[in-house]
């Protein structure tokens, strides 16, 4: 199987195609077929015109393909879903997941299509794309992790029953829904220095500064701004979820088949979270419980949480790391020096240094690189990766004092000398590092849960799957 695959591939839109001159399908009032939900927001014209359409074209054909929702001015087709389908049930049973009812995963997954569509629309409203190129280096990198060559990756793609046109586009929505939710999380993300230090004080005196906790949970949503009725009605479906757990009920397979959150069609996994990571909804709640527990419904402002904790470890936090004092010199081909003669440059300047010649002054008269060439190619301290990967190469097999040969990286060519070597502790770094990341990650997922309820809420969707 390849791997760093997108999670799903999502069906290109389907034409409806009508054949005339058969018997005619009756419709429902509301629409071309039997309408089973609506969120009560004004149908845009759009949409209206769509359905009543292709209402009118059954009146005299036979629809070989049929609406099973629709999304403000666009539809979804039973095509796309049964193919949606068909792949979501092929990932769930590699994950040996049970599958929930038919009807139920369905439903599941027309509302993830739902979604995904609002995002799109959302995106396009924004005028967020994704180029060509941008999309083809994508491909590349998918192609480069999974061993072949983007020429051979079609075909690797067609051997999985894949169609590499399906994929490409899947790729690109994926892509479009990624920046935007990057743009929502951004525009609202905001993190003080404060926050950030009562985060490691946080998580010092909880204790799990170096605690991790792999979860997985079940999301009983409730809208953007939700009456009584509906808390109420939230809170009871979510106490029958947990009843039925609490019996022996699989968690992933009733978090595909009930969840309301993003993770529902991969069984509720929210992975390895370190402490810090926590959601603060249920922060204190997973902290006291003992791996492979289930926690009671936990209210919050998106509805109500069921958590299962599968395990608990521990990583260690203290960070020490090893540090190269180098200097180089620089030298770019171009229109008036080829790649040759730049090698041949910087060759004839390491032997002047090895027979006594002054580095420093040498870098400050020949080195093309500005940040450094001042200061007699002095690159200070360099944390690992913090060069290219070639300069890095010849770094590490340099012993301190020693000069290497002229080699070549995407600046130009260089002769690299490593004045020292250090480990450096760099533990309370990286505690501010995580700790931003901690509260960036927890924020986003409570910025992004808002932020689709509220898209849902004010977006025109009707549901026509059949009974």
């Amino acid at each position: 199987m390849l791997k760093h695959v997108p999670r799903y591939l999502a069906a290109l839109a389907a034409t409806l195609v009508i054949a005339q001159g058969c018997a005619s399908r009756p419709t429902h009032p509301a629409g071309p077929v039997a309408s089973a939900a609506a969120v009560m927001n004004p149908a845009p014209a759009a949409a209206t015109a769509t359905a009543a359409a292709i209402a009118k074209a059954s009146s005299t054909g036979v629809l070989l393909d049929r609406i099973v929702a629709v999304v403000n001015d666009d539809v979804i087709l039973r095509s796309e879903l049964e193919r949606r389908v068909a792949q979501i049930t092929k990932q769930l049973q590699a994950r040996n997941t049970q599958l929930p009812p038919a009807d139920v995963l369905r439903k599941q997954v027309l509302d993830e299509m739902v979604t995904t569509r609002l995002e799109l629309q959302t995106a396009a409203d924004h005028g967020i794309s994704v180029s060509d190129d941008a999309l083809n280096q994508a491909i590349s990198r998918i192609a480069e992790r999974n061993g072949v060559t983007l020429s051979q990756f079609p075909a690797k793609l067609s051997e999985q029953g894949i169609d590499y046109a399906d994929f490409r586009q899947e790729l690109r929505d994926q892509i479009i829904i990624h920046n935007l939710e990057q743009q929502v999380v951004n525009d609202q993300m905001h993190i003080t220095p404060r926050e950030v230090d009562a985060q490691i004080q946080a998580d010092a005196a909880n204790g799990d500064a170096d605690t991790q906790y792999h979860l997985a949970q079940i999301l009983v949503a409730t809208p953007a701004d939700p009456t009584p009725e509906q808390v109420a009605a939230a809170r009871k479906k979510a106490q029958t979820i947990y009843d039925k757990l609490e019996k022996g009920a699989d968690f992933a397979a009733t978090a595909v088949a009930d969840s309301n959150g993003q993770q529902a069609l991969k069984g509720g996994e929210l992975g390895w979270l370190k402490g810090s990571e926590l959601p603060t909804i249920f922060a204190d709640t997973v902290r006291k419980m003992k791996p492979d527990s289930i926690s009671e419904p936990i209210p919050s402002p998106s509805g109500f949480h069921i958590v299962k904790l599968y395990a608990v470890k521990s990583i260690d936090n203290k960070v020490i790391v090893p540090q190269t004092h180098a200097r180089h010199i620089l030298i770019r081909p171009g229109a008036l020096m080829t790649d040759a003669q730049a090698q041949a440059k910087l060759a004839e300047l390491r032997k002047q240094i090895l027979a006594g010649g002054d580095f420093a002054k040498l870098a400050k008269e020949y080195s093309n690189d500005p940040g450094s060439a001042s200061n007699g190619g002095d690159l200070g301290w360099l944390d690992p990766g913090a060069t290219v990967p070639e300069f890095q190469a010849q770094m590490d097999k340099l012993q301190v004092g020693q000069i290497s040969e002229p080699f070549k990286s995407q600046y130009g060519w260089h002769i690299v000398q490593v004045l020292g070597r250090r480990q450096v502790d760099q533990t309370q770094q990286y505690l501010q590092n995580k700790a931003y990341d901690a509260i960036f990650t927890r924020k986003s997922e409570e910025i992004l849960q808002q932020w689709l309820s509220q898209l849902k809420d004010s977006a025109f969707i009707e549901y026509h799957l059949e009974n």
